[in-house]
Parts: structure tokens; sequence; C-alpha cells
């Protein structure tokens, strides 16, 4: 192992060694020694299998074979969601003879492309919980010795694995639906954007290059948080091997659903190879999946929600983890925003299992970790295909099949992960400098505060950020709206960074895996709202940039004594559902706690 990977991990193990243990306290005691049904009384199992078939029933009352609970974020609106429809039947078809399946329940899934500067944004992060809490409610009825998730896109799967991990008992399998074939080039999709931002073309012609490039059933192929979840799933040995990026409809796509069925069932405490979710995502597996997310280039969100489902599992993570390991694990991957390919181009390059293989010889990860399928991560280093009808897997590519997409270990696109935590008098944020040019990840220009992504907008079409400037939107944190993605702020400012501009973006809102050539300073905490040090940059204030030392400094004398401006968030309390969420704002912790409003502050 790379001694730094290892010293990380042990001194996570360290710090979490007292929450680890009550956890795995917690879920030892929940594990049943025969069907978890058998507690229930005659009349709590009539309820469970009243609408079942005789067969099921008469197998439901038994007590020999199991029974698989699904929880999925199926609807028809959203493509990533949409091919999930058809799972169901396809799980129960599967482990017909030996357990038995039900849906036992729904978890709801919004769409950040859809909710991009909008109302609906606010609500998104605080999806995640809610997802959590509804799979946990799904799950409480306690008829299951085995869980399938199926969920794709940005808080759906963070909120199942929080929700799984509190029935860290159960063996669990996530089950993806897979990317939407490759549409309009994303150099393309991009210059589009930038035309519209300049005012040079008009709605109909970026609704058409939009609708190009988001066509189909499927998951958005840009490397974003969605696609980000699927590689973190099967670094963690959640995931059949391979199963992220096979296109939905397909043969490949049914035979993976149908293996993972079969293969979680197996996995119950009624058999010999018991393997429980709270047992598999340990100290170990995170390292593992930070490794993966840095290595990739993956979605900045994943510095929240690799936190929030580390407290599920009683492990202490913070941000300095993840910087740490990205400084040593080096960048493999050029997926759209970091590059021009998609994750379909990723996949004909050598996909997933080059990529596993590549960092497991650089002894990047942990080998000797307990996954779904076995105790060696190195059966992610193969991918799966059809011989005749039967699933097989085999050792994925030596070498890369597009250097310009995917490369080896020792011979990457840049020597670190590229995200990396600043600091100084501003607090704690993120940065991800991936798609940053060298030349651009140092800046030092006078702040322009802004309230809104909407005012940012106004201002640059009416030409005040025309010059070197910091921009800083303050008022987005979690407790002030439920920290939006800022995604439409990047054609506007990397329209004034081509244009020769020295630009930046400083927030305590988020910018998400859509964050690109623009540096970015995001999720700073202490948040406005709390009084944290945004509050008191004012218009003018000299503010240095520094990603190259991890730096972040405003530039004034007086600034640690000026009282701070609060934002007036009165107008984000209601509307759209926002009225609902008033508890979660209260209770939120902060981003470098993983955001969570579950009381978790105090475990992270």
């Amino acid at each position: 192992m790379h001694p730094i990977i290892e010293a990380v991990t042990d001194r996570i193990r360290a710090r979490s060694k007292a929450s680890r243990a009550r956890y795995l306290k917690q879920i030892d005691a929940a594990r049943g020694k025969t069907v978890k049904r058998a507690h229930l009384s005659c009349g709590n199992l009539a309820h469970g299998f009243a609408a079942c078939s005789a067969t099921e029933k008469d197998a439901l009352a038994g007590s020999t074979l199991p029974n698989l609970g699904i929880v999925s974020a199926y609807n028809d609106m959203l493509s990533a969601h949409q091919p999930l429809k058809d799972y169901p039947e396809i799980i129960k078809e599967a482990v017909s003879g030996h357990a038995t399946a039900q849906f036992a329940g729904g978890v709801p899934a919004m769409c950040d492309g859809i909710t991009q500067g909008q109302t609906g944004m606010e609500l998104s992060l605080f999806s995640r919980d809610v997802i959590a809490m509804a799979t946990a409610v799904s799950l409480s009825h306690d008829m299951f010795d085995a869980a399938l998730m199926l969920g794709v896109c940005d808080k759906i799967v963070p909120g199942l694995l929080i929700g799984a991990l509190s029935f860290g008992h159960l063996p669990t399998v996530f089950v993806p639906a897979g990317p939407m074939p490759s549409g309009l080039p994303n150099a393309e999709k991009s210059r589009i954007r930038q035309l519209y931002a300049e005012g040079k073309v008009g709605r109909k012609e970026l609704l058409a290059a939009e609708s190009a490039s988001y066509h189909a059933p499927g998951t958005c192929t840009f490397y974003g948080t969605a696609n980000s979840n699927q590689m973190l799933m099967e670094l963690m040995g959640l995931h059949m091997p391979g199963a992220a990026f096979v296109n939905p409809g397909t043969p490949l796509r049914a035979a993976l659903t149908a293996a993972a069925a079969k293969r979680v069932a197996a996995a119950t405490a009624l058999g010999n190879d018991y393997r429980p979710i709270g047992e598999i995502v340990d100290e170990k597996a995170l390292v593992n999946a930070i490794v993966g997310l840095v290595a990739t280039g993956g979605s900045t969100n994943h510095t929240i929600h690799l936190i929030a489902v580390a407290a599920a599992a009683g492990v202490r993570l913070n941000w300095q983890d993840i910087s740490d390991i990205s400084a040593v694990v080096p960048l493999l991957c050029r997926i759209y925003p970091n590059g021009q390919a998609d994750v379909n181009h990723f996949q004909a390059a050598g996909g997933f299992g080059f990529l596993v293989r590549q960092l497991l010889s650089a002894g990047l990860l942990h080998r000797d970790v307990k996954t779904l399928v076995g105790d060696d991560l190195g059966a992610y280093a193969q991918e799966p295909y059809l011989e005749g009808d039967q699933l097989r897997w085999r050792e994925a590519p030596a070498q890369s099949l597009d250097r310009d997409v995917l490369r080896a270990a020792d011979d990457p696109f840049a020597p670190d992960g590229g995200i990396r935590v600043l600091e100084g008098n501003l607090g704690q944020s993120i940065i991800k400098v991936s798609a940053v040019k060298p030349a651009h990840r140092v800046i030092e220009a006078p702040a322009m505060v802004f309230a809104s992504q909407g005012d940012v907008q106004k201002a640059f079409k009416e030409g005040k950020l025309h010059k070197d400037v910091v921009v800083v939107v303050k008022g987005q944190g979690p407790r002030a709206n439920g920290m939006p993605e800022l995604h439409q702020l990047t054609p506007a400012l990397g329209v004034l960074l081509d244009l020769g501009y020295k630009v930046a973006l400083i927030t305590d809102g988020r910018m998400s895996g859509a964050s690109g050539k623009v540096p970015a300073a995001i999720h700073l905490s202490p948040e406005a709202v709390a009084d944290g040090p945004i509050a008191r940059i004012r218009d003018g204030d000299i503010i240095r940039l520094d990603a190259e030392n991890n730096q972040l400094t405003v530039k004034a004398d007086d600034f640690a004594a000026r009282k701070g401006e609060i934002p007036d968030v009165t107008d984000y309390q209601a509307g759209c559902g926002r009225e609902l969420f008033a508890g979660f704002r209260a209770l939120v912790g902060g981003a470098e706690n993983g955001a969570a409003s579950f009381g978790w502050d105090a475990i992270v």
C-alpha cells in the first residue's frame, strides 16, 4: 500500500474506534439466526403477504427461504430511473424457487438537471435525507433478509446508502440502470451554452442542443454526481463487478440485474456466506471510495456525501482525509466536464475494470476488503460479458484503448486527483482543479458580493463583471436555503475566463460534478447565515485564491473585526414546498460534517 493511503486509513480507524464499535454492536444485535419475519405475529405476517400469490404465501409462511426487500427510485419522468420499471419482475424471476422478493417501498427521485437555477433546487440536498428516511421506512417492516437498492442519481444513491446502513445487518446490493447512449458531443454542448450566455444564440438553439444531449432512457453521460455514484458503489463492493456503465435495455444489463438478485440472496445470514452491508462499508471501503473519486475527477458533492455516509456506518471521515488522499492519487480519467469524453467513451476505453487494475497495481486501493462478491477487490478488475445467454466475467484490458480518456497509473493526466481543501481567514472550502488550467489556479482580484446566482447573471449581462474579479455568492449554505448547486454560473464565468480576465468564484453553496474550468472555492464553511467570515466580505476587498498552496484569504487589515452582514433568507422560507423543510434547515450540520439533518455533528 502507498504509505499515505495506509496512514490516512489508520488515522480514520483510530478516530472512529468508539463510534464504529457502537455501530457494529448495533447491527450484530439485529442479526437473526432464522428468517427475519419469524418473529412477527400471525397478524403481522398476514398483513405482510396478503397480496402475494399462493406460492409466495407458502414460501413466506415457511422459515427456510430468504425474502428480499426491493427499494426503488423508479419514476418515468427521469431518464436515469425510467429503466428501473421492469427490475422488480426481473429480480423476482431470477430468485424464484430460491427466495422471495417484495417491493418494499419507493423513494423520491428529483433531478438536479431539471431544477438547476429553479426554486426546487433548494430541496435537492435535503432530498438525500428524505430518501434515507424513506429507505428506513421501507425496510422497517422487518420482513427482509437482504435488500436491493434501485437508484442512480445525485442524492438518491447516497440517501439509499445511508438508509441501508441503518439496517446494516442486511446484505444489500445496489442495482444501477446505466448511462444513455452518447448524444451531442460535450464540446458542442458547452459551445452552445456559452453562446447563449453571450446572447449570440436564442432559447430555440439552446433547447435543441440540450435535447440532443439528454435524449434517451439512462443516466446523463457526463461525469457528474450520478455517474460518480456508480463508480463509488463499485469501489465499495456494493455492485456486481462492472455493472456501473452498461447501457439500459440491453441483454447484459438485464443479466447483471438478475445476477445481483441471486448474489444478495446467497449472502444472507441463513447461509454460510453472510455479507451484511454494515461490515462491507468500513474504513478501508471508504478510503477506496475516495481514491476512486479523485482518480476519476469525480463530483465535489461527494466531499459532503461520503462524510454523511461514513457517519451512518460509525466512521469519522473529514475533508482533510479527502485532501490528503487526493494529493497522492494520480488523475487517470478525462471525462466531461474534466475532458470532452463521456462515460460511454470511458467504458469503451477500458472502463472501471481497467481503472481498478491500475489503482491496485499502484498500491492505491485496499485489496483485502469484504465486498458483496468476495474478499478481494481484484474481482472488480474484471468486466462482464455474455457467452450465449450466460453471464461471465473476464480480465479487464491490460492497456487503455484511448489514452485521451483513460490512462495507466504510471502515465497519468496529472500527478494528483485535484480535490483540495482551502484554508485561511474565510474558513474551510473545497476546490476541484482537475479541469482548471494551472495558469488559472492562483488569482488575486477585487471581490464583488452577491446574494444569488440570479444577481450574478444580471451583473454579467450588464457588463459589470467584465474585469478581473472574484465573484462571491453568499447565503447559499445548507442552513440558509438547502445549499443549492450554482451550476448556472458556469457559462457566464467561463465566458469571462475565455475573454482573458482573471476570474474565480467563492460561495457557501455547491457547484456539483458540473464544476469545470473556473476556479471555484465551494462549500465554504462556516456559512454566511451562521455568521461565517464570508458574511464580512465587502465589494472591493482583495481576495487571494491560491489552489497551489491551499489558501483562501481576504487581504483586509480590519477583516477579523468587522461585523458580518447576515443575508436575509426570508424569501427562501416558503413556496415550492420549502416551508416543509424548516426543520431540516434548523437541524442541518455544516458542509464539512456532511450537511446532514440527523444530528451527526457530534459523531463526525
